[in-house]
């Protein structure tokens, strides 16, 4: 199967969501290629350095664009469009980090044309309908928001649970329970589209419809059980 080793990945936005997907693919053996702000994005084909963006974003709290002070070969682009420009940029996999309806039907089309194989929502729902359709009627393996990016309230439920047990784990030990909270959020919504048959335009199985009826489904059987709703 595929996966991030090789492949090409773009990201919107420069925020916490996107600076630690950034270090994430980076360490899953992906090349982030560009990353934006409200301003403009910048592409650098040598792989993005993650920890120069946190430097710029953390430490100094600057703009994207000035990332090129520090790293000569990247090229900075005006966007005053939001997001629209970055996703004309060649990759194989798309992780929409920054606002809400980012990625257009337009962009999804360009996405497609240009190779790309995965979209994975960080932001909430930046993708619209139309640019759902499009990742589904084309084959394109689709994580949304609501699966994907749960692992910053699963990582704050970890926190809680720290505290509330007096007890502190090592980052190595907290990432492993994360990896493992989000490896169950996927087979939950595999195994709710295969229940009721859910499947994309191209044939797959659909992420968006599985991660719906499970969400669902949680909550309803978390009611029953205590009795809220009969």
């Amino acid at each position: 199967g595929k996966s991030f080793k090789g492949a090409r990945v773009v990201i919107s936005g420069s925020g916490n969501v996107a600076i630690y997907a950034c270090q994430k693919a980076t360490e899953l053996g992906g090349k982030v290629i560009a990353v934006s702000d409200s301003n403009g994005y910048i592409v650098d084909e040598n792989g993005i350095d993650y920890k120069t963006l946190q430097i710029i974003k953390e430490q100094k709290r600057d703009r994207i664009k000035t990332y090129t002070n520090y790293v000569k070969d990247a090229k900075y682009f005006e966007d005053k469009n939001g997001s629209k420009g970055i996703w004309t940029v060649p990759c194989d996999i798309a992780l929409p980090c920054a606002t809400q309806n980012e990625i257009s039907e337009e962009s999804a089309k360009i996405l497609v044309k240009n190779g790309c194989w995965a979209v994975a929502e960080g932001a909430n729902m930046p993708s619209t309908p139309g640019a759902i359709e499009v990742y589904q009627k084309n084959g394109v393996l689709y994580g949304p928001a609501k699966a994907a990016n749960a692992g910053g309230v699963a990582t704050s439920a970890l926190e809680m649970s720290q505290n509330s047990m007096r007890y502190s784990w090592t980052f190595e030990e907290v990432d492993k329970k994360l990896h493992d909270i989000m490896v169950s959020i996927y087979n939950n919504s595999v195994a709710a589209a295969k229940k009721y048959n859910m499947t994309t335009p191209a044939g797959k199985i659909d992420l968006m419809a599985g991660a719906n009826i499970a969400g669902f489904e949680k909550v309803a059987d978390a009611m029953l059980w205590q009795g809220i709703a009969y």
